[in-house]
């Protein structure tokens, strides 16, 4: 992280960002038109308001949220993963690694007793535990795995105060 970034200020979020920031995490797909609506604004303010929380970075992306058991992948888990010590160079591709395996879900680079926690979605128990032999047990930076299976997966969204 260069200097820049860490030294640069946290967006500073009025009462309208933060019903914006609401709105949009409730329905990344409601049309500016009805953004507007909601939060009583002109829909040219409301355009420059969304455009200025993505700028800033509040704003990331707007996401489809899958369904992974109506794509064949009925079996999710999260997978422990600790790295060699003498492998900790690695990391970042490590991550990029992972990112690129259609198994994988989300990456957790973590601070803690665990390097890394793999989010992976599957279509049974044979697949997860392919996927472990084939892309983190065979790894030459991976020193050991935990894999706990998920029953259910709840997304509630971020909290937005105000």
């Amino acid at each position: 992280m260069s200097e820049q970034e860490i030294l640069r200020p946290l967006p500073q979020l009025d009462d309208i960002d933060l019903t914006l920031v609401r709105l949009l995490r409730d329905d990344a797909r409601m049309s500016n038109a009805r953004l507007a609506e909601e939060v009583g604004i002109a829909a040219s303010t409301c355009l420059t308001r969304v455009r200025s929380l993505i700028e800033r970075g509040v704003v990331r992306g707007f996401h489809a949220e899958l369904n992974p058991r109506a794509l064949g992948l009925g079996l999710e888990a999260l997978i422990s993963v600790n790295i060699r010590v003498g492998a900790r160079r690695a990391i970042a591709q490590f991550s990029d690694e992972m990112r690129q395996l259609p198994e994988v879900v989300q990456v957790f680079f973590l601070g803690g007793s665990e390097d890394f926690i793999l989010h992976v979605a599957s279509r049974d128990s044979d697949h997860i535990r392919q996927f472990v032999v084939d892309n983190l047990s065979a790894h030459p930076s991976v020193a050991s795995t935990r894999t706990s299976l998920v029953f259910e997966h709840h997304t509630p969204g971020l909290s937005v105060r105000g």
